[in-house]
């Protein structure tokens, strides 16, 4: 009678010293596991041995007091509990490995046999939408319609027929088929069904199979006071319909804000250029300026403003995304100048420059107003 074969040491199997720590160990059944599966070496006998024998070196190593008997004992100390039957095997062992080994491999451990659906969320879906300024600042309803895939009403997403669906044949309606490595049971996804456990017989006529349809929704998307272009509202559940009854995707709307012909927006606050005549500028005014809001305001021009001088309506700008506060609204005053005066207007401004010069020069003031709009009419 033959006598039996002496099994490696445990330590030896996995590579690792006898005082490695449960990191080390961990890692080195990783390493050997993704060697030496049997799906990566399908035309290698002796990997599947390999495999087992791995699994079996972890399954003691990896328990504190199994390995404190297998240190103190040998194979002796474990007995049949790391051999070919579960006995005292703890499968939380392998816990750790599930999307290392099922992931990439496409099984499950430990003879989970419950059937399992292939379910996938729906895709996300993105919607382009311009807005003017005023629905940027006051917020606005609006109507959007949207292509998707939706769940198929005729078959509610099976794919079938009535009466259409069969158990599968090859896996029993289960899902999976599989088969024990050791102290393992390795299950992969049935190939007829894709893991549902069932197959399609007779298509539903009306979505081909498919389980979804193309459809066009109109959606009311409610867009909030104070956003800008960039700004991205989420419209949940209002994407592609999921399969094997996942859930759908969402929809992303992301806005964008069409110039204004008058008012530039900088953040919170808005700009706006008003032109005033010479006179306006020299001998002060006060004037309406037009606001987002639709209501004009009335803003004093101080005698002697400058071009480009910036003059401030508070709480006239754009409001804070999710507050109540509002920016200001910036006036710059542009003065207008006429390009074509009479004989008797060109005398007056002439006179007035020269006055202005006189009077700066005695008093040491540089050049204005004055200064500038004799500039623009010398040209």
């Amino acid at each position: 009678m033959a006598g039996n074969v002496e099994k490696r040491d445990y330590y030896e199997i996995l590579g690792v010293g006898r005082d490695a720590g449960p990191e080390e160990i961990k890692k080195a059944y990783r390493r050997l596991a993704l060697r030496y599966h049997p799906d990566r070496n399908p035309d290698d006998p002796t990997a599947e041995e390999r495999f087992k024998e791995a699994a079996e070196a972890y399954s003691v190593l990896a328990d504190a007091e199994k390995r404190a008997r297998y240190d103190r004992y040998g194979h002796a100390g474990v007995g049949g509990e790391a051999a070919g039957g579960f006995g005292g095997f703890d499968p939380e062992i392998f816990a750790d490995f599930g999307d290392l080994l099922g992931g990439f491999f496409g099984f499950d451990l430990f003879g989970d046999t419950r059937r399992r659906r292939r379910e996938r969320s729906g895709s996300d879906l993105r919607y382009d939408l311009e807005i003017d300024l005023e629905d940027a600042a006051r917020g606005v309803e609006r109507e959007i319609t949207a292509a998707r895939h939706e769940t198929c009403a005729a078959c509610s997403g099976t794919g079938a027929d009535r009466d259409g669906i069969a158990r599968c044949s090859r896996c029993g309606g289960r899902g999976q088929v599989g088969s024990r490595m050791g102290p393992l049971v390795v299950t992969r996804t049935c190939d007829a069904c894709g893991g549902r456990g069932e197959v399609i017989v007779r298509r539903c006529q009306k979505c081909n199979g498919a389980g979804r349809q193309r459809v066009s929704r109109t959606l009311h998307v409610r867009i909030p006071p104070g956003v800008d272009t960039g700004a991205r509202l989420r419209l949940t559940g209002e994407g592609e319909a999921g399969t094997g009854g996942g859930p759908p995707g969402d929809l992303y709307v992301f806005l964008t804000v069409r110039e204004h012909p008058l008012f530039r927006r900088e953040g919170q606050n808005l700009t706006c250029t008003i032109p005033i005549t010479f006179p306006q500028a020299a001998l002060g005014v006060e004037i309406e300026v037009p606001t987002l809001w639709g209501e004009k305001k009335t803003l004093r021009i101080p005698p002697g403003t400058q071009p480009g001088t910036s003059l401030l309506v508070k709480g006239m700008g754009m409001p804070r995304l999710g507050g109540a506060s509002k920016g200001d609204l910036q006036v710059i005053v542009q003065v207008r100048v006429p390009k074509r005066l009479s004989r008797a207007q060109k005398e007056a401004i002439e006179r007035l420059a020269e006055l202005q010069e006189r009077e700066g020069n005695s008093n040491g003031q540089g050049r204005g107003l004055f200064d500038r709009v004799k500039d623009i009419l010398a040209t």
